[in-house]
Order: C-alpha cells, then structure tokens, then sequence
C-alpha cells in the first residue's frame, strides 16, 4: 500500500510545529511522503527533510499551493482519498474496505475544514467522534491501515539508529 499524506492550509504564523509533526508522524508510521498546502514554508518541509537524511528511508516532502488541486491531481493518479475528521464515520468500521486501496491520500486538517473536503472525499473518516488532534488522528489511523507492520520498518540509509533499552538513550551514528 502507498500511502500519502495531505496536510491542509498550513499557516506560518501558527501551524509550524504541528505541520512538522504530521510530517515526522506520518514518516516515522509508514507513509510515503507528505504534501502541505496553505502557505509556502519551506522551514516545515526542510525540517522533515533533514530528519529523513539524518534517520533513513524514502519519504517525500513537497508543496501545493492549492489542497483542491492536490486531492483532484492524486485521485487522476488513481489515489483513494480519506479525510480524518471527528465528523466521519468510525475507522474500526470502515479500514477493512480502506486497507484494501493500493493508494490512499490522507488529508489532514486543520480548524477550519473547507466544506468542499467533505465531499471530494472517498472516505470521511473518525479516530474518535471527539475534539482531538490530527496528529493523533493519522498516527491512529496509520496504524490500523498498515496492520502495525510500521511499528517494525526499517529506514534504509539511516546515518543514526536508535538501540532500544530499558533505561536510557543510546543513538548509534553520526
């Protein structure tokens, strides 16, 4: 499964750190890449760039001026399009159908969700029918689509790898 993340309407002014967390959750839980619309900030995209240098693997950062054209241009591509929101239906009743999509667009929100996102959509989907935050949303959701296998992925090209330990850090790499 290919799965990209679409990060809507980034704002310099307030969205930096969340951006950039969608960003390295969505690396670090198996996906592929992220794309973030709103404002230009190319601070958020070379923050996740520089992770997935300094920590391994594939994963694709770029800007899109416009989500609209982003979710059209991933669907031509054959993309399924999910949006997390508190608003859709249960993810326990509805991955087993989504799981079976060979590509998925996620689209993450923020506190303003265009009314146009709802129904471009293929699946609107919900982690809880409760105020959350997206983050938690996509880790959630990664995690049911990907069936855990994430939680074991090995980031090809790493210059630093983290050795697991009870008590303690210890960071291999330069």
């Amino acid at each position: 499964m290919k799965v990209i993340v679409l990060r809507l309407g980034h704002r310099i002014s307030r969205d930096h750190r969340i951006s950039t967390h969608c960003g390295l959750v969505a690396r670090a839980l198996g996906a592929d890449g992220i794309v973030y619309s709103g404002d230009p900030d190319e601070s958020a995209i070379d923050s996740v760039r520089r992770v997935s240098e300094q920590w391994g693997g594939k994963f694709e950062t770029k800007f899109e001026k416009s989500w609209k054209k982003a979710v059209k241009d991933y669907r031509k591509k054959g993309y399924t399009i999910v949006h997390l929101t508190m608003y859709g239906m249960p993810v326990q009743k509805t991955i087993a159908k989504i799981k079976s999509k060979g590509r998925i667009l996620v689209v993450v929100g923020g506190e303003k969700v265009p009314w146009e996102m709802y129904h471009l959509a293929d699946y609107n989907i919900s982690v809880t029918s409760q105020p959350h935050s997206e983050i938690a949303a996509l880790a959630l959701f990664l995690d049911r689509a990907l069936g855990g296998k994430e939680l074991d992925k090995k980031f090809s090209g790493a210059r630093k790898i983290v050795v697991p330990q009870e008590c303690g850090k210890k960071v291999i790499g330069k």
